[in-house]
């Protein structure tokens, strides 16, 4: 394969997208490649959020029903805009709270155990947040997660095989929880059939999709997934604390929230100020408090993008853009001890890739001096995630000419090899 400069401006002048990186905001003439840890600014997103600013200041308590964007609807017209990214119904998505309170939501909601069934199943490779709301919801439940909760081994500390996961499924098991995407490796799991052995079984499954909603298409409506909850700030570029999402499987509407809060009600029925809930008929009922409403404004912006953009032609690009930097890794840098651990099949790779080195940190603060912009993962991870929407392969390539010069010259020895207070 020309891996050259040539090629790279080539692709990029192919590029259906290339017109979207002008919506960005790209700091410092810098090579971004941390937007699956924080997604850049766009145009529209700082338009949408002066918007919801203005209506504040111009239609004060009646912004709730006034201006471009009511903030009494805002939470279920963004869940509207998020749908086509799920493969999911209108009704089935609500933007509200974070990745770790909905969890909290889902699995007051979903997890009852009973009889046999006492545990819930995760893995080991999870993002710790997800573990620590699980272990908090079996505690609150009088149950040890040093017994109940139930951790998938990896076989080589980066990816899941699917058989062990099916595997894992014991009659014992109540509840799973999984990542869509997993944060080190980016391995995509398939989530369609472990939601089919799932259900064989009798068992609830749910998925963070905090790695994959902006990332990769997904079906969760045509496989049957119970719920899944993600956060709006990296590939969505919602902003830092940008307001989380929530799935509901519509087969699951009527079902009583975990967490019930004033915004679980019906629309209709939440100012008649009665104590006993009528919660809302969809995925609405899985609201807690009042909508995040400066935190969740620049989805409206972030989200027209996706939907002209299209979910398919991101995750086209994506894959090209991850092969390639794949192939340029493995032409420069072979002799450099760099160990790629992203899955290379299409089907399973999602997008960023990470590369294991013993002086991963050094080289994150080397990168970091050059205006390149990785992203650290305890204790020898760097993952690197070319976006789509502003991302280019010519950038690609200059990254890693950049990161040769860093290897060859040794200049990462500059460095502590130690993290950051943020990685």
């Amino acid at each position: 394969m020309n891996l050259d400069l040539s090629y790279a401006e080539n692709l990029d002048q192919q590029d259906e997208l290339k017109h979207f990186r002008n919506e960005f905001y790209i700091p410092n003439e810098t090579i971004y490649f941390d937007g699956n840890s924080l997604g850049l600014l766009s145009k529209r997103s700082e338009t949408s959020l002066f918007n919801i600013l203005n209506s504040w200041k111009q239609y004060a308590i009646d912004g709730w029903s006034e201006g471009e964007y009511p903030w009494f609807y805002l939470s279920e017209n963004l869940g509207d805009m998020t749908a086509p990214l799920l493969g999911a119904e209108p009704r089935e998505v609500i933007i509200t709270g974070s990745t770790t309170t909905n969890l909290h939501q889902l699995t007051a909601s979903f997890f009852s155990p009973n009889g046999k069934k006492m545990k819930i199943l995760a893995d080991e490779l999870n993002f710790p947040s997800d573990i620590y709301a699980l272990k908090s919801q079996l505690r609150l439940k009088g149950l040890d997660p040093s017994e109940n909760l139930v951790k998938v081994t990896s076989r080589n500390g980066h990816t899941l095989e699917t058989q062990d996961i099916i595997d894992a499924m014991t009659e014992e098991v109540a509840l799973i929880v999984l990542p869509s995407v997993l944060y080190r490796s980016g391995q995509i799991l398939d989530m369609k059939v472990l939601t089919k052995e799932a259900h064989k079984r009798g068992i609830y499954i749910g998925f963070d999709l905090c790695h994959s909603i902006g990332a990769i298409p997904h079906k969760l409506s045509e496989w049957g997934v119970d719920f899944a909850f993600w956060c709006t700030y990296k590939h969505l570029n919602g902003g830092p604390g940008s307001v989380g999402g929530i799935y509901i499987n519509k087969n699951h509407f009527g079902k009583a929230p975990g967490l019930a809060g004033w915004f679980s009600s019906d629309k209709s029925k939440q100012f008649d100020m009665e104590h006993t809930l009528t919660a809302a008929a969809d995925a609405g009922a899985y609201q807690i408090g009042t909508p995040h409403v400066l935190s969740a404004a620049p989805l409206y912006g972030a989200l027209e993008i996706f939907q002209e953009a299209t979910i398919e032609k991101v995750r086209k690009k994506s894959l090209l853009l991850t092969e390639y930097l794949m192939n340029l890794v493995d032409e420069k840098l072979i002799d450099y001890q760099f160990n790629i651990v992203s899955p290379r099949d299409e089907e399973t790779r999602g997008a960023h890739v990470f590369l294991e080195h013993p002086e991963a940190a050094r080289i994150c603060k080397a990168l970091k001096a050059h205006k390149v912009i990785p992203d650290f993962r305890a204790p020898n991870g760097v993952r690197l995630a070319p976006v789509a929407l502003y991302n280019t392969f010519q950038e690609v390539w200059h990254a890693v000419r950049i990161l040769v010069e860093i290897m060859e010259e040794k200049e990462y020895k500059k460095f502590e090899n130690e993290r950051g207070v943020i990685a």
